[in-house]
């Protein structure tokens, strides 16, 4: 039953997006809009197929997409372990807990040329941001996991002998993941906002400065093209996060 509403799903999805494309179509064959500043579906096609049949797009996609999956797997794993952190020593929690609020409010994009001038304009720059734009929605979800735990299940174990590493493996982790895996998809999105924020204030490759560099000679249609990679990126990314999501919490109706 879930899979058919999941394909029911995607087909009106499908057939909503198929409606806004025909309509915007619509509208520029028309002129009732510019097309100088809003391109048309079928001119954005001709230059993804151009892109892609160049070869031109290629380096730019690995590079941002390697980008962004090594923001994810580093900032996931450093948020959890601070969470883990927190959670176990109290004193640490009541003393950065508003530290760590404060930087998470700081607008990513102001700290962009903090790293630049720091790390300079190559790959390093690049996934130091999208690393801290996931570092922290993970480690929140994380710290909540982990302070979800139930204390008397950690108790009962404790009253049986079992070990600190036991009661980690066996409470504590599996407690947390649910939260832990619904970071993942939000940090995702962070891990790509961070990687295009990087490239876009200082890059000479990547997808960031692409939109960059469209934009600097207002070709829009070039935009539009990268941002449906973009699209696609993300896609790919969510579902594949979705894959993994059901097989850790398969034990889960």
């Amino acid at each position: 039953m879930k899979i058919k509403e999941r394909i029911i799903g995607r087909f009106y999805s499908i057939c909503f997006i198929g409606i806004l494309l025909i309509a915007w179509q619509f509208v520029a064959n028309r002129e009732i809009i510019n097309t100088f500043n809003f391109s048309s579906p079928i001119e954005i096609i001709k230059d993804l197929i151009e892109l892609f049949k160049s070869g031109e797009i290629w380096p730019h996609i690995r590079i941002s997409f390697g980008v962004s999956l090594l923001g994810l797997l580093y900032g996931t794993i450093i948020g959890i372990f601070f969470a883990f952190l927190f959670y176990n020593f109290g004193i640490l929690s009541k003393i950065l807990d508003p530290i760590m609020v404060g930087f998470n409010g700081l607008p990513k994009l102001a700290m962009g040329p903090v790293f630049v001038v720091w790390f300079g304009i190559g790959l390093k720059a690049k996934i130091v941001m999208s690393t801290i734009t996931v570092f922290f929605p993970v480690f929140f979800n994380a710290y909540a996991g982990f302070n979800s735990t139930d204390v008397n299940l950690i108790d009962t174990l404790r009253v049986m002998g079992s070990s600190k590493f036991q009661i980690i493996k066996k409470i504590m982790l599996p407690s947390c993941i649910p939260w832990i895996t619904a970071s993942l998809r939000g940090g995702a999105g962070a891990a790509v906002t961070g990687t295009i924020v990087g490239e876009y204030l200082g890059a000479t490759r990547g997808l960031g400065w692409m939109v960059q560099s469209a934009g600097g000679v207002y070709n829009i249609t070039r935009v539009f093209s990268c941002l449906v990679i973009l699209l696609v990126l993300m896609a790919f990314i969510d579902s594949t996060l979705k894959q993994g999501e059901r097989y850790l919490l398969r034990w889960r109706q």
